[in-house]
This record gives C-alpha cells, structure tokens and sequence, in this order.
C-alpha cells in the first residue's frame, strides 16, 4: 500500500509520532490527535485503526465542522422514521455502521455542547438513542477525536466539556509541524516535484537551486504538507523549463508582481516608489518640466516610440531603474531585490513586464 505523503519523512519528529501510534493501536481506549491543519490527523487516525486488532471493522469518519448541529446528530446517531420534517425513512447513523470498528470524529472541538453529552454517555457506557426514538441501542466503537483546537483551554473556558475532555484523552498523540520535521521538507518537496514533472510530461525533473532549497527549509510553512505540495507543484508550473533547476519559488500566489505607486487617498506605498526621490519628483512634475528630465535621464533614441501618457512615463522610467539596478548586481535577481526593497516575486515580476530576463528562451 502507498505511503500517504503526509506520513514520508526521516525525521525523529515523525518517527516519535508513528511510533506513539503503534503502542496506542492495540488499546480499546479513546484517543486523541492534535495537530495543525495539514499535519496529516487522518491519515494518523487510519494507522491508527488499521494497526489495531478493529482492523477488518469499519473505519468511519466524520467532519463535525461540517454540519449543523441537528444534522450532525442525525449522522451520528441516525433517526427514526418521522423524527422531523423531511425524515420519511428509518436512518441508521455512523456510531451504528462503525460497530466492532472506530470511529472518527474530526474538528471535534466544535460539537455543540447537547451533542458532547450524548457523546460522553456513548463513550461511557456504549448506549445511546436514535433522534425520534424510544429503544436503547448498544454499540462496540473506538472514538479518536481530531483537532487543531486547544481543548483544554476551551474546557478551562467552559467552551468544551471537562469530563469528556477526561474521557477522550486516554492519550494524545501530537502529529509534528513540518517546521519541525527537518531534512523531511526537501524529500517531500522533491517528492512532489517529481510527480508534477510527470504531470508536466518533463523527461526528468531537473532539481531544485541551491538558493530555493534554503528558502524551503527556512519557510515557516503554516499550512503544513498541503501548502508544501501547492508551492512546489505551481512553482514547476511556473519555472516551464525542464533543463534547468527550478530557481525561484511561488509561496504567496496572492502576491502582485506590480507593486503599486504610493496612494495618498488610502495610505499604501511602494517599495520602487519610496526607493529613489527623484521618482517621486518625476511623477509628480509637469509634463513640460519632465522633458529635460527624461531625456537627460535615459538612453533611449529617436527610433524609438514616442512616450506620450503618464503610464508611458512610469514605465519608462521604472525600467531605467530596473535596468540599472540589475547592471549595478551583476545581473543577480536576488541581490537587486534586495537593493530595491522588493521582493523576489515582485521583482520576477517586473523583470517579466519590461522583457530584461537575460535568460535564453528556449
């Protein structure tokens, strides 16, 4: 069976979590796993399952953040014929249909605080009632609660039941940040990076620059695994050149390469903007007094279109900057984004816009 990729890695972080779930798969007690979003909490809970003797039992699992309160209820402990509007037919629930198996509640921490007393009452003594119903039904199920919630501090808070939080916490395991798992980011990172070279129909993929791979390491990666796997895989899409290693990495998507002129009206400001006065100066002079600055300012010849708008003028101008700048670093993307107080997105960007990638096209 493949190994999920939230569970690939070397780490000793990992290792102690893997290792915690294997000592826990053959207890019959409540368990539960916390972690961030992205920290792999499922996947961690289906080891946990399938190592356990339940293994050939069902394997349930449910989002409790996902549903309404009366609607969760009815999924996890079913409903009775006629038990409200619209319930023509008898429902069996989850806890039913994970009899001799578990049962996992995900986003535990946002059960209402009705339905976290007919879980205790489950976990207690195995009983519980479907919605409309008058008979008692016994069931054999492990629960393990997920969630990157602080529940003992929305027990403190009376936010999440004490008691249940006592009875779920037979033990906790914690599944690692991947901030905290190492060496594990660049064999991820490569793992997906080969799967989308295929994707991508490349011969091979052609690795990662020095300069990239430390930028993986010293990210601090909030979203975990997924966000991983989303970087990588845009970062090959947007790299298109399969020859040579992918140099630049696209974390932040959101992010304009076109970073904008300062705006009075509504505070913002731009790094290129607020770099050299005398931008400031030129944007902001009449058209006439700009001549003289323009032709003094630039190399540019006769053959060339005239520059007749504003928009004509900035961008004019923004290029010399550009230009100057990238002489000035030996052509290094990096050190001038540096100088110009940019980022490294933002300056791919307008390297893009104005056409000064010295790089052949292939």
């Amino acid at each position: 069976m493949r190994t999920p990729d939230n569970m690939l890695g070397e780490s000793s972080a990992l290792a102690a979590a893997l290792d915690h779930l294997s000592q826990l798969a053959s207890i019959q007690r409540p368990v539960l796993v916390l972690g961030e979003r992205g920290t792999g909490k499922e996947l961690a809970a289906e080891r946990l399952h399938y190592l356990s003797p339940r293994w050939d039992a069902p394997f349930i699992k449910v989002n409790c953040a996902a549903m309404a309160e009366t609607l969760l209820e009815s999924e996890l402990f079913g409903h009775e014929a006629g038990a409200f509007t619209g319930a023509s037919k008898l429902h069996v629930g989850r806890f039913e249909r994970a009899d001799g198996g578990t049962l996992l509640l995900d986003e535990i921490g946002t059960m209402s605080p009705r339905l976290q007393e007919k879980l205790l009452r489950l976990i207690e003594y195995g009983e519980f009632e479907r919605l409309g119903g008058q008979r008692t039904l016994r069931v054999d199920v492990r629960v393990i609660g997920s969630t990157n919630a602080d529940l003992r501090a929305m027990a403190e808070a009376q936010a999440f039941r004490s008691d249940l939080l006592d009875r779920l916490s037979f033990d906790v395991v914690h599944m690692p940040a991947l901030r905290h798992r190492g060496d594990d980011i660049a064999l991820l990172a490569r793992h997906f990076a080969v799967q989308m070279s295929a994707e991508l129909s490349w011969e091979q993929f052609p690795g990662f620059a020095s300069g990239v791979l430390a930028q993986l390491k010293e990210y601090a990666w909030p979203g975990n695994v997924r966000e991983l796997k989303n970087v990588v895989e845009r970062s090959l899409h947007r790299w298109a050149d399969q020859e040579s290693p992918i140099a630049e990495l696209i974390i932040d998507p959101f992010e304009s390469p076109w970073p904008e002129y300062i705006n009075e009206q509504r505070g913002l400001s731009s790094p290129i903007a607020e770099t050299p006065a005398r931008a400031r100066a030129y944007l902001h002079a009449p058209a006439a007094a700009t001549t003289s600055a323009t032709t003094s300012a630039t190399t540019y010849d006769d053959s060339k279109p005239k520059i007749k708008n504003l928009r004509d003028r900035v961008d004019a101008y923004e290029r010399e900057l550009l230009a100057t700048a990238l002489e000035q670093n030996d052509g290094n993307q990096r050190r001038t984004a540096e100088a110009l107080e940019l980022s490294y997105d933002q300056l791919r960007g307008l390297v893009r816009k104005h056409k000064l990638n010295r790089r052949k096209s292939r």
